[in-house]
């Protein structure tokens, strides 16, 4: 009796003997279970476009496919779905640049695909920067060590830049003289420093007129 070839679905990995080493499949799903990493890589192959390829560039586009997943080097399970979606997405927006690029095609067409390939790419991207989110890049941390805050002083944390000519004061720099107020002497008008000079006569000592000494009083 002839046996007949099970009918498989188009684009799909068919691995029965697969059976990697745990940290193999880490390499492009994330995860150390084989079920979960066999049904992203059956995920992402039937994603491809592979309707006008012949057997050996469909063998190509789905190692491709794999590749990619390892390129973005997946953690753990959800940046391996991620890492799935954003290979689909590639693949879906690629596709539809190629068709708007079709000679022949009318306008509307030509529009549609390509709207369709822009919100393709804007998807790409919002899946990177989740991913990215995922693992932490973007976020800027600071760390203050030691803050020494004198009374009436406010602390900065922050870049601080200082003018020209400016050096900061670092905590490895003595600290700087206090300077103290001193009074100044007081200042004398012009009138009082000259009449410190002109010698003043008590009454006692003043000259009388000889018209007074002679007792003429009329005027």
């Amino acid at each position: 009796m002839k046996k007949t070839a099970a009918k498989t679905e188009p684009n799909v990995v068919v691995m029965p003997n697969w059976k990697p080493e745990p940290s193999h499949t880490r390499h492009f799903s994330g995860s150390n279970h084989e079920q979960f990493s066999l049904m992203l890589v059956n995920q992402v192959s039937r994603s491809i476009w592979t309707a006008h390829s012949d057997e050996d560039y469909k063998e190509k586009q789905l190692s491709a496919g794999l590749e990619a997943m390892v390129g973005l080097s997946p953690q753990d399970e959800s940046e391996g779905m991620l890492a799935a979606q954003m290979v689909a997405l590639h693949n879906a927006a690629m596709e539809c640049f190629r068709r708007a690029m079709i000679k022949d095609q009318t306008h509307e067409g030509r529009q549609q695909n390509l709207s369709f390939a822009n919100k393709l790419t804007r998807s790409y991207a919002l899946a990177m920067e989740a991913l990215d989110k995922h693992r932490g890049k973007g976020q800027q941390k600071v760390t203050v060590e030691h803050v020494h805050v004198h009374q009436g002083g406010q602390a900065i944390v922050g870049n601080v830049q200082t003018g020209a000519g400016v050096q900061p004061k670092s905590e490895e720099q003595p600290d700087a003289k206090t300077i103290t107020h001193t009074p100044e002497p007081e200042m004398r008008s012009a009138f009082e420093a000259v009449a410190e000079t002109v010698p003043q006569r008590r009454d006692e000592e003043r000259e009388v007129p000889d018209a007074w000494r002679k007792g003429n009083w009329s005027t």
